[in-house]
């Protein structure tokens, strides 16, 4: 349904986005993740036509748009920004959008009002109508902004960070609302982000972006459980991650397994899952990563536990409340973190999880 093809763009001689390829299907959430000045935003607005990349392509339902203006590809594209008529009401922020397009402008008053308020009640707006948008909540605005692209019912919609303004209770409540709107509507939605959690949730199939590249894409859980990409397993946030030789220097491999021993000493960087090391007293015969306790922090379903190991990397242990108590540790001593060969993710040169 949507592809891009190639798309470079770059700005005074540095480059912001590079050859970027990727489709997003019909009737698909598809997410992008990555961390502030990646370049998510440029690829967005390239997408939607506001801005023309260096190379490459953007097609929509097999017609090359890279050359159309913003107006006549029926991209919808809700930014970061609500930008707000706030001398408008709700209704006629909506209503904006058909009454003043430059392609098949909607006159008939009775029209615009039968759209907007089946968009309205879709978003869950009804009773806001008449209320000016400096009157409603940061939740509303959201919804304000939403329900006036797909007004226009456009054939895919880019949603530029839309839950990064809400609080973590409302954002919970949106992530469910988006994808339930998406699937009545049967549009595609590109969701863009910079947490993690956000987009494993949302999306079918996820996109992990960095200095200006697509370095992996694919099924959210299988990223999470096992990225094929170093940077991958680093947005993550799931991961422990030592380089080969560092990790070496100050353990028995974590085990008496000398074939991890042998991997880890091929790899360039290896990545253990926080919630697949053990804690265990630091006796003479323990084998593992001799670590300092440094504190604890409890999040309700889960606690994270911090270390420092002998050259200063911090590490974390995370424990999920329904498999085991609190363990009770003594802040500054010394213990030994274990794991299991098996869970150890492998890394080359390249970054690239090794077989």
């Amino acid at each position: 349904m949507l592809e891009v093809k190639g798309v470079s763009k770059s700005f005074a001689g540095v480059p912001a986005v590079e050859d970027v390829s990727f489709k997003v299907e019909q009737n698909e959430y598809v997410t992008l993740l990555g961390s502030s000045g990646c370049g998510k935003s440029v690829l967005l607005r390239i997408i939607a036509g506001l801005l023309t990349p260096d190379a490459g392509a953007i097609f929509l339902n097999g017609e090359d748009v890279t050359d159309l203006p913003c107006h006549e590809r029926r991209i919808g594209f809700v930014q970061q920004k609500y930008a707000l008529f706030p001398h408008l009401t709700v209704f006629d922020n909506i209503a904006f959008g058909l009454r003043h397009r430059e392609v098949d402008p909607i006159k008939d008053d009775s029209l615009v009002k039968q759209k907007v308020s089946e968009t309205i009640a879709l978003v869950g707006l009804i009773g806001q109508e008449g209320k000016m948008t400096g009157q409603i909540s940061g939740g509303q605005k959201q919804r304000v902004s939403l329900a006036r692209t797909l007004v226009t019912e456009p054939k895919i919609c880019l949603l530029d960070e839309p839950l990064g303004a809400l609080d973590a209770n409302l954002r919970e409540r949106m992530t469910l609302e988006l994808q339930n709107i998406r699937s009545e509507l049967g549009v595609s939605f590109m969701h863009v982000t910079g947490n993690e959690f956000e987009a494993l949730a949302m999306g079918q199939n996820m996109l992990v972006m960095s200095e200006g590249r697509i370095v992996q894409q694919g099924i959210p859980q299988q990223m999470y459980a096992s990225p094929s990409d170093l940077i991958t397993a680093k947005s993550m946030h799931n991961f422990n991650i030592f380089s080969g030789d560092d990790l070496l220097k100050q353990m028995e491999a974590g085990t008496s397994d000398k074939l991890s021993a042998a991997k880890i000493k091929k790899a360039m960087h290896c990545a253990i899952p926080m919630d697949k090391i053990d804690i265990v007293a630091a006796s003479a015969k323990a084998k593992g990563l001799r670590a300092e306790f440094l504190t604890s922090e409890f999040l309700g379903n889960k606690i994270i536990y911090f270390f420092k190991t002998e050259d200063g990397h911090v590490c974390e242990v995370e424990d999920h409340m329904s498999l085991r108590e609190r363990r009770e540790l003594t802040a500054n001593s010394t213990y030994a973190l274990k794991w299991k060969s098996k869970d150890i993710l492998y890394y080359d040169e390249n970054k690239q999880l090794l077989g």
